[in-house]
């Protein structure tokens, strides 16, 4: 109801997953870059993880859209809160397999000569399962199981599993050492720093269609990191609502106090400081970790470091 009032052609602060406003702060940058390298060399098992509200689905979703662009096959798996037989229901549907027979062993015959089919047609397969923070330790074993499908030497399917960080816990438990011992690749999504939340703001509402009126001053943006500690989420509701009452109010440029009130309305605290990364005890496998950095490209098929370092023309 307010975009035309504020010059814009849609709502820049939606809370769904659009991979069109993801914004490519270094550590979304190299987390994107290490799923796609995973993929692109058959690594077999990574790992997504990070605090609620910190863009991991929107990550996903870019991967898919590059999945997509280079043909890739996947099942995305995002709601994990099923049994095993519907789980492999899901997967084997979701990858376009007809299989009629509800037996396991049936199951696991059929997908692994469709995945040898695929490997022998120079094709990639991809699971991705979101929420995996809520898989049982045994539908978690069941999965590492499926990296047993492969050759000499590749792995059949690749599996990507994000998730909060209770999923870090559940990996490093020692019943599921030998699903720990499978993750080659780890990467980490992390709260926004000040300088990123500027970024962040100004490019969703370029996106949206905004000329470059300033309609966020460096006042009220610096008030929406304070609450929202760094959260896209939060930094989302926060800004959605301060257009609603700026527009209601018939100001066309949001100011402190209006994020203040807007804060107070959600009972949101103020941060005391600026959030700082935790030390990842990832014994041994690569941990990706937050550090500030502009905008970046868009992932393509491309190396691990041009993914990851390329900049925009």
């Amino acid at each position: 109801m307010y975009n035309k009032f504020f010059g814009l052609k849609e709502s820049p602060f939606n809370v769904n997953p659009d991979p069109r406003y993801l914004y490519l702060t270094h550590h979304i940058q190299e987390a994107l870059a290490c799923l796609i390298y995973g993929i692109q060399t058959r690594k077999g098992f990574v790992l997504l993880t990070g605090e609620v509200g910190t863009g991991k689905t929107t990550v996903l979703n870019k991967l898919l859209e590059w999945c997509r662009q280079e043909r890739i096959s996947t099942a995305f798996m995002f709601n994990p809160r099923l049994s095993e037989a519907e789980f492999f229901d899901f997967m084997m549907a979701d990858l376009g397999i007809p299989c009629d027979s509800t037996m396991k062993s049936r199951t696991l015959m059929k997908l692994n000569q469709w995945l040898l089919e695929q490997y022998q047609g120079g094709n990639r397969v991809v699971l991705i399962v979101d929420e995996a923070q809520n898989l049982s330790p045994e539908m978690l074993e069941e999965i590492r199981l499926l990296t047993n499908l492969e050759t000499a030497t590749a792995k059949l399917l690749q599996i990507v599993l994000a998730g909060q960080p209770e999923l870090e816990e559940k990996v490093n438990d020692p019943q599921l050492r030998q699903l720990r011992q499978r993750i080659t690749l780890w990467a980490k999504t992390g709260p926004l720093t000040l300088l990123e939340t500027h970024g962040y703001i100004r490019e969703r509402l370029r996106i949206a269609g905004s000329t470059g009126a300033e309609i966020f001053g460096p006042d009220a943006i610096e008030a929406v990191h304070r609450h929202a500690r760094g959260i896209p989420r939060i930094t989302n509701l926060l800004c959605e609502h301060s257009l609603i009452n700026a527009f209601v109010g018939h100001c066309k440029t949001i100011s402190a106090k209006m994020v203040e009130e807007v804060a107070q309305d959600f009972d949101l605290q103020e941060a005391d400081s600026e959030p700082s990364p935790k030390t990842p005890n990832g014994g041994g496998h690569p941990v990706l970790v937050d550090h500030p950095s502009p905008q970046s490209v868009k992932p393509a098929s491309l190396p691990l470091t041009k993914a990851a370092g390329e900049k925009k023309s």
